[in-house]
């Protein structure tokens, strides 16, 4: 039995040592002893249920019981741990366990292994080095299956430890850069130029006395702390990522997620296993109402799903529903960055499809596809972001910028949206800064219960 500081001090030890040992043995050639490299468990035991405060958003459980987890990189959830088994401590009489799972870390999730192709020609001896193998990888937990709670020992955590280890691997390989400064307020856009924007910021706030900001990182692996002569803005990869960095992890990364419903689940899937605070979409959108101008800005408080790519996951008449504590903040910056100038700024529903040329159907089609519709935006990423968003328990926000108006004669064509962008980034993107900034002054404004499921739940956030 131990306490939470010592048992989150144990599973990051008894991660360190197993990995580390992995090295030694395929450098050694010992493959055999590979089958004691394991991920580390931890296990709470509620002895007894009590009723708490019921306005706790996480940290309380239905019945007293077993619950438990496997985890990978305790290390960089360590603040996470901390915070989730203090409050589950304190509601509770609880008894916590740590120690190594029967569950081998394929040498693939090992940073800086080699020999691995080695030691799975070895015969006999190469079963003892485990495949990443994808029976290990689901979200039976995080969408609620039957087999994943009710067995002998409940969840405790949302993941597996090899479905967060592919996660990390897929955050590295679609942005450039590692997910160890991955901060926990993420910024989701389609353009260069905001990512840009967004460097330009983090460079004043690197060299201003007192910033809670100490680097940025870019996905070339450069990292800024202030005072460099120039960076490099440009990446090759396909969703570049820009971290600006503080000591305790909570400040903003930015990452250009391309086009399309589909990009937005991939990196919202793999994001999720590292818990962040919220994630809000600074995208463009079409706007639907004739009364608009372009570089309005539409604050999304409903999401008609026509995107599809979730469609399995959540059913389509599930709401997803608007999270206040974001859509307060975002109210806040915008009043902030333009002067509370709210003409400029609209509350509505936003509609995502799949199809970027939807405006290209017959007038009688459009006028059928609409009809029922109050949606004044559509753009192809905010329901699902949303959407991952509810089913993730991450709070999501959307705050688009109209940058065409398709259905009064106002296409999206190139000098018009250039001369759009040109005006409109540096305040956009601003926006979505400041009600980051201020959520990360007080995250106890995210901790929602809106996001809690009545079955299916786990103790931690």
């Amino acid at each position: 039995m131990a306490g939470v500081d010592e048992a989150i001090a144990r599973l990051v030890e008894l991660y360190d040592a197993a990995t580390a040992r992995a090295r030694d043995i395929l450098a050694s050639g010992d493959y055999e002893a590979y089958r004691e490299v394991t991920y580390p468990r931890l296990e709470v035991e509620v002895t007894r249920w009590r009723p708490i405060d019921r306005r706790v958003p996480f940290g309380y459980v239905d019945e007293a019981g077993r619950y438990g987890a496997e985890f990978t990189k305790p290390r960089l959830l360590r603040g996470y741990l901390r915070e989730q088994l203090t409050r589950l401590v304190g509601n509770y009489p609880c008894e916590i366990f740590v120690g190594p799972s029967h569950t081998r870390i394929p040498p693939e999730y090992i940073r800086g292994l080699e020999n691995v192709d080695e030691a799975r020609r070895a015969g006999d001896l190469g079963d003892a080095v485990p495949r990443p193998s994808l029976d290990e990888v689901d979200d039976g937990i995080v969408d609620g299956r039957w087999e994943a709670f009710h067995g002998p020992v409940k969840p405790l955590f949302h993941f597996g430890p090899q479905r967060c280890d592919i996660a990390c691997a897929r955050i590295e390989h679609y942005t450039g850069i590692p997910v160890d400064t991955l901060q926990k307020y993420i910024l989701f856009t389609n353009y260069p130029m905001h990512t840009s924007e967004f460097v330009d910021f983090g460079l004043r706030q690197l060299g201003r006395e007192g910033s809670r900001y100490t680097e940025l990182v870019l996905p070339s692996g450069q990292r800024a702390t202030g005072g460099e002569e120039r960076v490099d803005k440009t990446s090759t990869n396909q969703m570049p990522r820009y971290d600006l960095c503080t000591p305790g992890g909570d400040g903003i990364s930015i990452i250009n997620i391309g086009v399309g419903p589909s990009n937005a689940k991939t990196i919202t899937d793999c994001l999720a296993v590292l818990r962040p605070e919220a994630w809000i979409m600074i995208g463009h959108c079409a706007g639907l109402d004739g009364r608009m101008r372009m570089g309005d800005l539409i604050l999304g408080n409903a999401y008609q799903r026509e995107d599809h790519v979730m469609d399995g996951r959540i059913r389509r008449d599930v709401p997803i529903p608007a999270v206040p504590e974001i859509q307060r903040a975002l109210e806040s910056s915008v009043d902030a960055v333009y002067g509370q100038d709210h003409s400029l700024m609209r509350t509505g529903t936003v509609l995502s499809t799949d199809d970027r040329n939807w405006e290209w159907h017959t007038a009688r089609e459009l006028w059928e596809w609409l009809r029922d519709s109050t949606a004044v935006a559509v753009d192809m990423e905010s329901c699902t972001l949303a959407a991952n968003g509810y089913r993730y328990r991450v709070p999501y926000g959307t705050l688009l910028s109209v940058s065409d108006l398709p259905l009064h004669a106002v296409p999206k064509l190139p000098a018009q949206a250039q001369a759009f962008y040109s005006s409109s980034k540096e305040a956009h993107v601003m926006c979505a800064v400041r009600a980051m900034e201020y959520l990360a002054q007080d995250p106890e404004r995210l901790r929602t219960r809106k996001l809690r499921r009545t079955i299916g739940e786990v103790p931690f956030r």
